[in-house]
């Protein structure tokens, strides 16, 4: 131990001599380090908030949107609209699908909303059934829920999302209260609890439920719905579901075979696995900038310890001359590079974790510390230096202390 304390010292002393190169090598390793800690944090932080995601949206969630869907990148947008897909559609999924334990239709769109001498300009309105909240996963915080008769009686009644609410109400309580949906007097009946965004960066709290045939007869006066949620009885029927909705409106609507769909079967796990696509992307340029930051602070650690050796050869011939073994003078050329690598490592780290946690509190993820990132980030790191510090101690042990001695 006393010999590595001391091989320490003057390692930390033939470093000082070369303060600008060893801040570069130990910068190199710095970001090698920074960019693999980064990227495992946010890619765990990203698949846990997806999966928070999912579980918010509903259960066993399967959705039929109407028209086609395609998918740019990790995120997917309506590029065709149809007005095919209907309330019956809905309604012989629930009969003729065994596995479809719920199915909750719903329309949307936007309308300008006031109370009193506010107005908001646009704000989602969801058509529903008395079902959605339990479908899609959501709770009244204040007020009560859509009913059978609400929707029979096409009630003009409506509950808010906490957003909107605050942004009509402020501190004042909305339920009881009238407000104009376009120009449709509605009374608020109930408010949901805090959702936030969901898979498509929605606001989930910035939007209003009305009853379904409230809104297909009274705001949109269409027949068509925009979306059909679906829940599975089990996990495991999801992929048999989806193909059996897909059969069943395709027969529905008399599509020929070959013919193209004029809808879109989606599974939450399909999008789960698209951002996961996307996040593997990110992981694969992440690691190829660690890679070639190891590779800068490795070449920088090998000159520096090349510099040392041509300028100790008089210390190491002195050395080898009054009994210093071969593995003596290895290992003191390997603490030299593996300093100088643990140090960008170790510093490397410390501000990964700062900036992962920092990151994720701006994007509002959950903060998530990757322990095989992190023992991975430094063992490349300690190994970055290892490597670059074989050549110059096998250049070193080379020395012949009779020629030094002669010279």
């Amino acid at each position: 131990m006393k010999r590595i304390i001391l091989n320490l010292k003057i390692a930390l002393g033939a470093l000082g001599n070369y303060r600008l190169r060893t801040a570069l090598a130990v910068l190199g390793v710095f970001f090698g380090t920074f960019s693999l800690v980064i990227v495992g944090n946010l890619s765990d932080s990203l698949s846990l908030k997806t999966e928070q995601e999912i579980n918010s949206l509903g259960e066993n969630l399967v959705i039929v949107f109407s028209g086609q869907l395609r998918q740019h990148g990790p995120r997917g947008s309506l590029v065709s609209r149809a007005a095919t897909l209907t309330p019956a559609d809905a309604t012989a999924i629930s009969n003729a699908l065994p596995a479809a334990r719920q199915v909750s239709p719903s329309g949307m769109k936007a309308f300008p909303i006031r109370y009193r001498n506010t107005v908001l300009k646009a704000v989602a309105v969801n058509g529903v059934v008395p079902n959605f909240t339990e479908v899609r996963n959501f709770e009244i915080a204040e007020g009560s829920p859509l009913s059978e008769d609400d929707e029979i009686n096409q009630r003009k009644v409506a509950i808010l999302g906490p957003t909107t609410a605050e942004k009509l109400f402020g501190k004042e309580n909305p339920v009881g209260k009238t407000i104009l949906i376009w120009r449709v007097p509605c009374q608020v009946i109930g408010v949901t609890a805090a959702k936030g965004t969901d898979l498509a960066g929605t606001d989930q709290d910035n939007q209003i439920f009305v009853p379904l045939k409230t809104f297909l007869r009274t705001f949109t006066n269409q027949a068509y719905l925009n979306s059909i949620y679906i829940q599975a009885a089990e996990q495991a029927a999801i992929p048999s579901l989806q193909s059996d909705v897909a059969a069943l409106l395709r027969m529905r609507h008399k599509i020929a075979e070959g013919g193209k769909d004029d809808f879109t079967v989606v599974d939450l796990k399909d999008v789960n696995a698209l951002k996961n696509d996307a996040m593997g992307m990110i992981k694969i340029l992440g690691r190829t900038a660690a890679g070639a930051s190891f590779l800068i602070g490795a070449l920088g650690i090998l000159s520096i310890m090349i510099l040392i050796v041509n300028e100790r050869r008089v210390e190491i011939g002195i050395r080898r001359a009054v009994g210093s073994r071969k593995r003596d003078i290895i290992l003191q050329f390997l603490l030299e590079s593996s300093f100088i690598s643990v140090t960008g490592g170790l510093i490397g780290i410390f501000a990964g974790i700062l900036a992962s946690l920092l990151i994720a509190r701006i994007l509002s993820y959950p903060a998530t510390i990757s322990t095989p990132g992190l023992l991975i980030s430094f063992a490349a790191s300690a190994l970055s230096g290892i490597i670059a510090g074989i050549y110059p101690s096998a250049k070193a042990i080379q020395i012949n202390p009779v020629d030094i001695i002669r010279s």
